[in-house]
């Protein structure tokens, strides 16, 4: 009898842990508390090291999941070495043209609410649209900001300079994917010595363009995203999706924004350097006020290569990456406006958005229960592009699912003896093919 209660026993224990474990999961009130508890922030002096002896003393600068991954919360967490050095903000990732558009268009931009609950962008023309977004709905303006973030005109990664994706388990497993990139603003181009009428994909702001190179098992395997100006006629970005075996492509239900691209720990609303890839028309935000956070802003190219640049498992960036900046951000709760939420993943996008560049630093996303997910590290990165200066010049990123424990790495620098995105002028002639790497048609050009 003593040996069957025993058995009962470590079957209720069994039994009851999956519901154990996740009535530890961090719940979203954790970061209004957070927010409570970081609004009165000093500075922390050049030259500070962060480190697992020390870190609660920097809390108040640090995105929620990242003191998740400092405390331990979690499968994933920081290793006993990580070390955070502190120093100073440099502010150099817009060209001079994306400031005279951000300054010439900027007053005249404004949001309309129409009768079904969608907002509209009116009189955007380029440039960051609300370059000091204030009430009414400013947390749907710092959304638009991040939507339509600088990034250059057109980002290549190509078989010479390939971005590569390494898939991480909880028991170190780690598998490459190698990606050609093209990303492309198609209207409101603001950068120079580039086209700027381009009718590749009529009605279309930005076209995303992938291909699978590796595994060759995998090879071929394509996705297009084409982001609409007029967002209420296409609340959603169309998404399709070249098939090698099919040797056609398919386009993707609205429905599939919450699919993983390519199997990775990202979804399309995710895959973006800006951390929010959705619509400004079925998506609004609450805006939850404004914090320094401590992000990775420029980085040493070699010091990032995979994996003798990260700390392992985790695959966290190494002191080797550069100095950590106390940036300016807009933090906001990103979510879908009531009438579409019904079956939608995630219930909150918290965003911590560069005030300078408006893309997405870091994002924490939480599920339908609220309960935390995934976060995810955009480290955008300001660096010298041949005829521009200083600019935005590339992302790494990190994507780590709390809750099955797996991770996603991006890099767009290559390997070693590889070269960082091809940017601008300094594309090869051929990316510059819009019809090829920008339209639907194109797609069918792949295994041609």
């Amino acid at each position: 009898m003593k040996a069957l209660a025993r058995l009962l026993a470590l079957a209720m224990i069994v039994a009851l842990a999956p519901s154990y474990a996740w009535s530890q999961s961090t719940d979203r009130s954790a970061m209004d508390q957070w927010m409570k508890d970081s609004a009165n922030q000093g500075t922390i002096p050049v030259g500070t090291k962060i480190t697992m002896a020390n870190w609660q003393q920097y809390k108040q600068y640090l995105p929620l999941g990242m003191q998740k991954l400092f405390e331990g919360t979690y499968f994933w967490k920081m290793p006993q070495d990580v070390e955070l050095d502190v120093g100073p903000t440099i502010n150099n990732f817009l060209p001079t043209t994306w400031k005279n558009a951000t300054e010439k268009y900027g007053s005249q931009t404004s949001v309309k609410l129409l009768p079904n609950g969608h907002y509209e962008l009116v009189n955007y023309h380029g440039g960051t649209p609300f370059p000091n977004p204030q009430e009414p709905y400013k947390g749907w303006k710092v959304m638009t900001n991040v939507f339509y973030g600088f990034v250059p005109a057109i980002y290549v990664n190509s078989p010479s300079n390939y971005g590569s994706v390494w898939a991480i388990d909880r028991f170190g497993n780690v598998n490459q994917t190698t990606l050609d990139v093209v990303y492309r603003w198609s209207d409101y181009v603001t950068d120079a010595n580039v086209p700027h009428n381009l009718t590749y994909a009529p009605g279309t702001w930005y076209t995303e363009w992938g291909m699978e190179e590796t595994p060759e098992q995998a090879r071929y395997t394509a996705s297009l995203s084409l982001f609409f100006n007029d967002q209420e006629a296409h609340p959603y970005p169309d998404t399709y999706v070249f098939v090698p075996a099919l040797r056609r492509s398919l386009r993707l239900s609205s429905t599939a924004r919450c699919s993983p691209v390519f199997g990775f720990d990202w979804t399309y609303d995710d895959a973006k350097t800006n951390g929010f890839n959705g619509s400004t028309s079925t998506y609004t935000a609450d805006y939850l006020g404004d914090r320094k956070i401590l992000t990775l802003a420029h980085f040493d190219q070699e010091g990032a290569i995979f994996p003798n640049g990260y700390l392992m498992p985790l695959g966290f960036p190494k002191p080797s990456w550069g100095k950590w900046e106390l940036r300016d951000m807009a933090i906001a709760d990103i979510h879908r406006i009531p009438s579409e939420a019904a079956g939608y993943c995630y219930s909150s996008r918290i965003i911590y958005a560069d005030k300078e560049h408006w893309n997405g630093d870091w994002v924490d996303l939480y599920d339908s229960n609220h309960k935390l997910w995934k976060s995810i590290a955009y480290y955008n990165d300001a660096g010298p592009v041949p005829g521009y200066g200083d600019m935005w010049d590339g992302v790494a990123s990190m994507a780590m699912d709390f809750q099955n424990s797996h991770e996603t790495v991006w890099s767009g620098f290559g390997n070693p003896g590889k070269v960082k995105p091809y940017l601008d002028t300094n594309v090869p002639r051929e990316y510059f093919d819009g019809n090829k790497y920008g339209s639907p048609g194109g797609l069918q050009m792949i295994m041609q």
